[in-house]
């Protein structure tokens, strides 16, 4: 986590270096280009993080250690496959929530299937699709996509078990 605010705090520096450089109108847009979207995330960002916090008190460890351990095998990584399905929230808020189970015991096959099903099949972006791409394209492309997370999960398992990744 440091490692990462080092990173974006010099990728901040050097790009507002460059904003300014490039005038005062330049830097005066990026600094309000970043209060609005300071102020239209940042809600939802606190929200995420006070979810997880919730979620952290309320799971309960032998929820985890049954269904989403190491342990749980093609258990856990069927229910993450489906929970990122019917997940509500986009792939970014539900980061905190990842971090939450990860810290809490759920196994890195889980973690990843459940990562990818959000990102792939969340149902949360098939309206959206089908109005943009149209039901055709939008059906074939979530078929497509049902077994990527459950060969990300199983592949993430069968990695772990091979180069004992923790």
């Amino acid at each position: 986590m440091k490692f990462t605010m080092i990173f974006l705090f010099v990728l901040l520096v050097g790009i507002g270096i460059y904003a300014w450089t490039q005038g005062p109108e330049v830097f005066s847009q990026a600094l309000s280009n970043s209060k609005n979207q300071l102020l239209r995330f940042a809600p939802i960002l606190v929200i995420a993080v006070v979810l997880a916090g919730f979620a952290e008190a309320v799971i309960p460890k032998e929820f985890i250690e049954n269904w989403l351990s190491d342990t749980s095998g093609w258990r856990g990584i069927t229910l993450a496959w489906i929970a990122g399905i019917f997940t509500p929230i986009a792939g970014v808020l539900a980061m905190p929530l990842v971090a939450v189970l990860y810290q809490a015991g759920a196994s890195l096959a889980v973690i990843m299937t459940y990562l990818t099903s959000l990102a792939t099949l969340s149902l949360m972006k098939v309206p959206i699709e089908i109005g943009i791409y149209g039901w055709k394209l939008t059906a074939l492309r979530f078929g497509v996509s049902l077994a990527l997370p459950l060969i990300a999960g199983f592949l993430t398992l069968a990695i772990v078990q091979v180069f004992q990744v923790k």
